[in-house]
């Protein structure tokens, strides 16, 4: 379906600065500061500008202490920004948190909006009395969650008794249960199993598809790939690169490594080498195991595997692409400037 270009997210030199004490170590230092009081200011987010249209889905990324989780605390009304401006479709975030909590849903990594000592349906009831959720939508949407999130087992349980997976799952339905037009998801499918998260990430790229606006940060190159178009990589509380993902991945993610088993170790892997000149051909974790390191903008995997049949029966084939974090790590390095690839401008994917 075509969203809207309307901007929900606007953020013009949000910047966020943090103070704390700065005294000298042991107790005359203590005492000291009671009369001379010093602070030390840390810039968390400096001066980001950034745009968010209605239904897209972005992926924020950067390192630990980036300023990730400073910048969605200011968007979410826990934080207030120190200079700059804020507004979450029209309403500046800390100056209405109630009404601004309505209109989204968050989940916050390793923390929970579960009560800690009632069962996961008692906490889902709360929420819906706090939305103001009718029992005939509730009933239809957690019966939709649960078909993704297989609730039903977590439903009377306590909070503190369930797995990092399980309490995952159970936040993801407290996040959605009132079916906010805007989501933040912190992490969405750590401590997940695999059949877990494939189900959560289609039912992300479902809500986004109906119109709903994802603002995702993760590590997991599966999760930004799947749900995001377009992704903004931060760095010590500046913007790094803006842009369409599938531009940064072309220009940084282009190596792929290809662990392939054959039946029988190759005869020659010198002349499987000479038979792939643009890619790298190394020994596997075993004698039967080659790994063929290539430019996919210059080899094909199929290029690769028909030339190493020719070497042996093949048995097995594996490809491992570039995580995330070594493409983001290239651009902290310098190797992609702020905006820009190495043809030009980026343009924002919307």
């Amino acid at each position: 379906m075509q969203h809207s270009s309307k901007p929900l997210i606007v953020a013009k030199q949000l910047t966020k600065v943090f103070r704390r004490p700065d005294r000298r170590p042991g107790l005359t230092g203590a005492a000291r500061h009671l009369f001379e009081r010093r602070y030390a200011e840390r810039v968390a987010v400096d001066r980001l500008d950034l745009v968010v249209e209605e239904g897209e889905a972005l992926a924020y990324v950067g390192p630990n202490g980036a300023g990730k989780s400073t910048t969605i605390k200011m968007m979410t009304g826990i934080l207030v920004p120190t200079s700059g401006e804020i507004r979450v479709n029209g309403i500046v975030p800390h100056r209405d948190r109630v009404e601004n909590a309505r209109r989204i849903g968050v989940v916050f990594g390793q923390r929970t909006q579960l009560w800690w000592d009632i069962p996961v349906r008692d906490s889902l009831e709360l929420l819906r009395d706090m939305h103001g959720v009718e029992q005939c939508r509730y009933d239809r949407t957690l019966e939709r969650l649960d078909a993704v999130l297989e609730l039903a087992p977590l439903l009377p349980v306590t909070a503190r008794r369930l797995s990092l997976g399980q309490r995952m799952r159970a936040d993801l339905a407290a996040a959605l249960l009132h079916e906010p037009p805007l989501v933040y998801l912190d992490e969405p499918t750590i401590g997940l199993d695999i059949e877990v998260k494939d189900r959560i990430r289609a039912f992300v790229k479902e809500i986004v598809a109906e119109g709903t606006t994802v603002v995702l940060t993760t590590h997991d190159l599966g999760d930004i790939e799947d749900i995001c178009r377009r992704i903004v990589i931060v760095d010590d509380g500046r913007m790094a690169f803006d842009g369409a993902l599938a531009q940064v991945k072309d220009a940084y993610a282009r190596d792929r490594c290809m662990r392939l088993e054959l039946a029988a170790p190759p005869a020659s892997l010198e002349a499987l080498s000479a038979s792939l000149p643009a890619a790298s051909v190394a020994p596997g974790d075993h004698d039967r195991e080659v790994t063929v390191t290539f430019d996919r903008f210059q080899l094909s995997a199929t290029q690769v595997l028909s030339t190493v049949m020719r070497y042996g029966e093949l048995l097995d084939v594996h490809i491992d692409e570039p995580a995330i974090e070594h493409v983001v790590r290239l651009v902290y390095a310098g190797q992609l400037s702020a905006g820009q690839s190495h043809d030009g401008p980026v343009e924002a994917a919307a």
